[in-house]
């Protein structure tokens, strides 16, 4: 497998999403929660954001509804009752504090690595365009990767895992999809959605997912970003 193109997810692929998340808990909610129920919050909220992301982009679901309605029914699988005002006051903080963000510091090195070797790569995020342009600015993207080559859903009308998105962006960069590679860290926005149009995909799975569609599989899967140095290593066939 030769690799030309690399694109990447954004939220918890080239950033650890937790720390946001962690903080804007621990400072909006009170109690001793671990930091195991932290994450349990974090992933389950991830699951319902997916559910409602759909209707949200269509206009069927206010945003708000969609943030409340989100943190509410993960904070109950750890049998926590979370009111609407608490789960608005958390988005508020959340979102102060995505402001802050950075990538891990692999991440930062692969960019490097790849732009010295002259890789085309690109960004595919679903979300709104705003708020997704604010992660991609405040991440510095800017660096590696030109700003003709960030992909946002909100705003081509077709949000991942939809064949459409995929191919909107192989029409834009005249991909050759054997030779383009996806990086993200959702089984079924990431890896399905790539594969399904023939991409290879890499599944980043650093929050240790259940893998739920068995016929397909992803071409590697790492757990750490330090795994995606190796699998991009000049010692590596992929380049």
């Amino acid at each position: 497998m030769k690799v030309d193109t690399i694109i990447f997810d954004v939220d918890d692929t080239l950033y650890d999403q937790t720390i946001p998340f962690k903080k804007a808990f621990r400072k909006v909610i009170e109690g001793p929660f671990t930091e195991e129920e932290i994450e349990k919050v974090y992933i389950a909220s991830r699951k319902y954001s997916d559910v409602l992301f759909e209707k949200s982009q269509r206009g069927e679901l206010p945003l708000l509804d969609m943030h409340i309605y989100r943190m509410t029914a993960a904070c109950q699988e750890i049998d926590l009752s979370l009111s609407d005002q608490k789960a608005i006051e958390f988005q508020e903080v959340y979102l102060e504090e995505q402001q802050k963000i950075t990538l891990f510091d692999d991440v930062e090195k692969l960019l490097e690595l790849l732009l010295s070797r002259n890789k085309q790569m690109a960004v595919l995020t679903n979300g709104g365009e705003d708020h997704q342009r604010m992660k991609i600015e405040q991440l510095n993207l800017a660096k590696w990767i030109p700003e003709d080559r960030f992909f946002i859903s909100g705003s081509i009308g077709h949000a991942k895992p939809k064949k459409q998105v995929f191919q909107f962006i192989e029409e834009k960069l005249s991909l050759d999809k054997s030779k383009t590679v996806y990086i993200g860290d959702s089984f079924e926005n990431d890896i399905i959605g790539a594969k399904q149009v023939g991409w290879h995909a890499i599944w980043m799975n650093h929050r240790n997912r259940h893998q739920s569609d068995e016929s397909i599989q992803p071409d590697k899967i790492v757990s750490h970003p330090k795994e995606l140095l190796d699998v991009f290593s000049p010692l590596n066939p992929l380049l």
